[in-house]
């Protein structure tokens, strides 16, 4: 983060001076942000937010016995402060919800909003780049922070951050010396990812798909197209001199995401496997879950072999190519960074090898029809003709009306594929040809006695349903190799 003064931080979001005077303010300093007070450190700011179980505006004192600088809290606290006005906060939407009933942490994530906007203001140069889509999010965006990288210093979330806590509080990393801000921007409502791209605005915007995940609240795949499209809708015009122009990376092989090129101002680049695409794949083969192929690009052509499991990691692949192009990497450059790239993210394909010989797919993070589609696809390629596999499901959660209708279909598409084991865990029903059990621990039970070596076994579900405790259960033994 810049350093700023308490000040400054005051004066940027709007927010009054509690135990704190004017002097103090002035020559106290914040060198970054962090909403855990078992995190925080000298020149923090802590983030005072309510949460299920806690309100972290009881835990202002701690944080600053451990060295904060001061709390950004939404009510006054027994520390020194700075307080967001809660004029306007109700007014944007917040992932707090029913936990935040008087507003306080809409408060604190409004005046976030505005101190990240500001940040991103002063630092020259900065190419912010938005990603979204109904799936492959954290992927790319890990792909595109290592594409990125050898270009300059680049800034992209831990984990899954993107929402109205996840993206000002990985804005607020950026430093002078940062050149790219990679963001994931989601969505569970109209207007969500317009506001996002208020806080943090984006240059080049990607668009991966548009699927099912979040049916339940979009009511269709063109409301979520709509909402998806909101992120092109920010760009920059494209024409604009010095590098400022927006540009819009549109999957090429989604027509949804196609048609989307009539709602932005930015000038278009196309990913996918098409042949009318401006950056393309050719030649893609499919070897052990993991995927080669020639990228082809208007500056030349060089051959990916990645490291990555599944085939549809090459399109997460293509539209980061197509970032990195704009940025200034030249095909090889790219070729060579996305075959080095290895998973950054947990739960989301992690392949680990038992000593036995079994191999653990954990792809626990997150569900859809078409992310199922894509995991059992890269299931069956891992055990190839010679290995057992097993698909051990949970829930695909808010996909709507059709959710028994999906869950079904996906233990036909496994059996279509050759995995010789579905196991449906907890509620939802996949079908009389998948093996119901009620829970984590009835699943582990069942995979401990009959799993035997040389078997592959891929755990999925969304992540309500924590069944990355499964994979967990069956990786407690000695001799594991992470690939």
């Amino acid at each position: 983060m810049i350093e700023m003064t308490l000040a400054e931080v005051a004066g940027v979001t709007g927010g009054t001076l509690h135990r704190l005077t004017e002097e103090q303010a002035a020559t106290t300093t914040v060198t970054g942000v962090e909403f855990d007070s078992r995190a925080v450190g000298p020149g923090g700011l802590f983030l005072a937010l309510p949460g299920e179980r806690v309100d972290g505006h009881d835990f202002a004192r701690g944080a600053v016995t451990r060295g904060a600088a001061a709390v950004l809290a939404g009510r006054e606290v027994d520390a020194p402060a700075v307080i967001a006005p809660q004029a306007g906060a109700r007014d944007a939407h917040t992932y707090l919800g029913s936990v935040d009933p008087d507003g306080y942490g809409a408060a604190v994530l409004g005046a976030l909003g505005r101190l990240a906007r500001h940040v991103l203001g002063a630092v020259p140069g900065l190419a912010v780049v938005g990603v979204t889509g109904s799936a492959g999010k954290t992927s790319t965006k890990d792909l595109l922070a290592a594409v990125l990288t050898p270009l300059g210093r680049t800034v992209a979330p831990p984990e899954s951050f993107n929402n109205e806590l996840g993206t000002p509080y990985t804005a607020l990393r950026v430093d002078a010396s940062t050149r790219h801000l990679v963001l994931e921007f989601s969505a569970r409502g109209a207007g969500h990812i317009a506001a996002l791209c208020a806080v943090a605005p984006p240059r080049i915007g990607v668009v991966l798909n548009v699927g099912s995940a979040h049916l339940g609240e979009f009511g269709s795949r063109a409301g979520i197209a709509a909402a998806k499209g909101e992120l092109v809708e920010a760009l920059p015009p494209g024409d604009l001199p010095g590098g400022r122009g927006g540009v819009a990376v549109l999957n090429a092989d989604d027509d949804l995401v196609l048609a989307m090129r009539s709602r932005t101002p930015a000038r278009v680049v196309t990913f996918g496997r098409s042949a009318t695409a401006d950056v393309r794949a050719e030649d893609v083969r499919l070897e052990a879950g993991r995927a080669s192929f020639r990228l082809v690009t208007p500056a030349g052509a060089a051959d990916v072999a990645l490291q990555l499991v599944g085939g549809h990691q090459v399109s997460n692949a293509l539209a980061a190519a197509a970032v990195a192009l704009e940025l200034g990497a030249g095909p090889e450059q790219i070729a060579a960074a996305l075959s080095a790239a290895t998973p950054a993210s947990r739960w989301r394909m992690e392949v680990t090898d038992r000593a036995d010989g079994v191999t653990v797919v954990n792809d626990a993070y997150n569900a859809n029809p078409e992310a199922m589609t894509a995991a059992i696809s890269a299931l069956a390629s891992v055990a190839g003709p010679d290995r057992r596999s097993w698909a051990v499901l949970g829930p695909m959660a808010e996909i709507g009306d059709g959710a028994a209708q999906a869950h079904a279909a996906t233990t036909r598409d496994a059996r279509a594929a050759g995995v010789g084991r579905v196991i449906a865990v907890g509620a939802p029903d996949y079908g009389p040809d998948a093996e119901h059990v009620d829970d984590v621990d009835a699943a582990l039970e069942l995979l401990r006695a009959e799993v035997g070596p040389g078997d592959v076994v891929l755990v999925k579900a969304s992540r309500s349903a924590g069944l990355e405790r499964v994979a967990a259960g069956l990786l407690q033994s000695e001799g594991l190799v992470r690939r």
